[in-house]
């Protein structure tokens, strides 16, 4: 079942049947130098990772992590989606692609999708986001999805700077209900 549809996309709910697309992308070194080893590296591993992440983010918030496939081919290409972490006050948006579908708009359109899925259809008051200080392709795309700076996280324990971003900008009006 799809969730989410875009012009080109379709986001959904991972099940367990996701696991070899799930080892693929959480082992790219961008994913492990900007987001952290989640220690997957077999699909056994990943059929952990997603039945104790986006399966029970699901049954507890009633959202989480989906997968994001492009909508005519079905191809996995990366996941998007909304988190509720003990570490934060608040909902963050989490995204991550493959490499080669990087640089396309892709992530904007999953971002500003599910966002407008947060606000509108789950009737979340407000939606922030994380990201290392170093991923200026992330910072970028926070900006144009109408983020801003509020400030920086203590270090992860791997002493990587995290930041935060908050609404603020001028958000796409399709976000907004």
């Amino acid at each position: 079942m799809f969730l989410i549809e875009t012009a080109r996309l379709a986001l959904r709910r991972m099940t367990t049947d996701d696991a070899a697309f799930i080892v693929r992308l959480l082992n790219q070194p961008s994913f492990l130098r900007f987001i952290g080893d989640k220690g997957v590296r077999t699909e056994e591993d990943a059929r952990r990772y997603i039945e104790e992440g986006p399966l029970a983010s699901y049954g507890r918030h009633g959202f989480g992590l989906f997968l994001v496939e492009l909508r005519e081919a079905r191809t996995p290409i990366g996941i998007c989606g909304l988190l509720k972490r003990d570490t934060l006050e608040d909902v963050d948006l989490g995204l991550a692609f493959l490499p080669e579908f990087e640089g396309k708009g892709f992530g904007f359109e999953a971002a500003e999708a599910t966002l407008g899925y947060g606000y509108g259809t789950l009737g979340l008051e407000k939606i922030v986001a994380i990201v290392s200080k170093d991923n200026a392709a992330s910072i970028r795309l926070l900006e144009k999805l109408g983020l801003r700076f509020e400030k920086t996280l203590p270090p992860t324990p791997e002493g990587t700077e995290i930041l935060l971003y908050v609404p603020g900008g001028l958000p796409s009006q399709s976000m907004r209900h």
